[in-house]
């Protein structure tokens, strides 16, 4: 599963082989290429109801500037691009006694940071459908996935091979070795469960059929001397009547430690299962998630758990031996002549948590998303969410209710 190779080094050659392809042929390289600035504008309040906390409130605000820049290919057997995601926030309000929403990271006196960002360029090369990858960028895999829920996105350095020449297929193989998480500026060592590691390698096949309505993915991942983990999902579309559609969403996580197991002996199984129906603009979803095994799910530090069914804004619902359900619902009021104004609401409850000093414990959290984006005129593609969401356990003293404010102004350059 390892390149055989180290991303710096990897990122030099790539670079020099760019350089050398020089303007003769240099067209597809320009004509294909894209650039846009995302102005993120990002307000969190949280306030925390359980009896005898010492915080009460956390609230912090940031503008954000998010550059995406990513090129086309060069002409010639072998095709060379650049990538390049610069990411920038600045404070506008939150101080220390506030501190706790993840916008901002701190600076050495303890006070929110005023302003933090980085640079990252990601070298590509491809011969056919096959592409190979090195540098900084957003990874959204199964079994790794930047979180982009807060100011600014995580980020991953390292290299991946991927390819589309065998028909309905995509293959994956790759490695990680530092992460930038989503409130930080610096590069560190990947980790779980407060255990460090210096890489994360994977695998992976996704698999679309010509229909579109079915994909397979089947994956593997090595977090080094931490975990493996392995992941099957089968993702299935029916178009029932003009109008009405089913979707099914099941899949299934198996772990366990790995090398020297420098967290602990480590066993988990998480099934999850998500049925959507949609009818016209309404979608009806009921979610099912079980975790087996005597560890939570795995996930490396500061990384989503959007592959899991009952994964919300706030929590995945992801404890040993937790049991979950939730109940969604999804308006797209373009089917009542409002287009680009959606809402969103769900429900979801576990039970059965098994913790240090916790026995069947037990977790709901209820959210609503509003959102809308502008469909023309000099602000087309504006976009503003509203996030409300409320949090409850009866095992440790971590209820907060919750207000997101979220406005995005994409620029697109060309």
């Amino acid at each position: 599963m390892v390149l055989n190779t180290t991303p710096r080094t990897t990122a030099a050659v790539l670079a020099s082989a760019l350089l050398l392809q020089g303007t003769a042929q240099a067209e597809g390289f320009i004509d294909d290429s894209s650039a846009s600035l995302n102005l993120r504008n990002f307000f969190f309040e949280r306030h925390f109801t359980a009896p005898g906390v010492a915080q009460r409130e956390a609230r912090e605000w940031t503008q954000s500037f998010i550059f995406d820049a990513r090129s086309g290919f060069t002409s010639g057997t072998v095709a060379f691009g650049v990538d390049v995601l610069g990411k920038y926030a600045v404070k506008l309000d939150g101080g220390a006694g506030r501190y706790g929403a993840l916008l901002l990271p701190r600076d050495s006196d303890g006070d929110p940071a005023s302003s933090f960002g980085r640079l990252g360029v990601a070298f590509k090369a491809r011969i056919s459908e096959t592409e190979l990858k090195v540098g900084e960028w957003m990874p959204n895999l199964p079994i790794l996935t930047a979180d982009d829920f807060r100011a600014l996105p995580q980020t991953f350095r390292g290299a991946q091979l991927s390819s589309r020449d065998i028909r309905n297929w995509t293959l994956y193989a790759g490695e990680f070795d530092k992460t930038s998480l989503r409130n930080d500026s610096s590069m560190e060592d990947l980790a779980f469960n407060g255990a460090r590691s210096d890489g994360f390698r994977y695998l992976g096949g996704d698999y679309r059929s010509p229909s579109k309505n079915t994909t397979v993915r089947l994956w593997a991942g090595e977090l080094k001397d931490i975990y493996q983990q392995q992941y099957a999902a089968i993702i299935q579309r029916w178009a029932l009547t003009d109008g009405v559609s089913l979707t099914a969403n099941l899949g299934h996580f198996r772990g366990r430690d790995d090398g020297s197991a420098k967290a602990g002996r480590l066993d988990n199984h998480t099934t999850s299962l998500l049925l959507g129906l949609g009818v016209g603009a309404h979608t009806f979803s009921l979610g099912l998630q079980r975790v087996g095994g005597d560890t939570g799910w795995m996930r490396v530090t500061g990384t989503g758990g959007i592959y899991l069914a009952n994964n919300t804004f706030n929590h995945a619902f992801d404890n040993p031996r937790e049991k979950s359900w939730q109940l969604r619902y999804d308006l797209d009021f373009a089917g009542y002549g409002v287009p680009g104004l959606t809402l969103m609401t769900r429900y979801v409850k576990g039970s059965d948590v098994q913790l240090r000093g916790v026995d069947d414990g037990g977790e709901w959290v209820r959210e609503s998303e509003l959102g809308y984006v502008v469909q023309g005129g000099s602000l087309k593609n504006l976009s503003l969410r509203w996030r409300n969401a409320s949090v409850r356990r009866d095992f440790n003293a971590s209820d907060y209710d919750e207000n997101r404010l979220i406005v995005s102004y994409p620029i697109k350059f060309f």
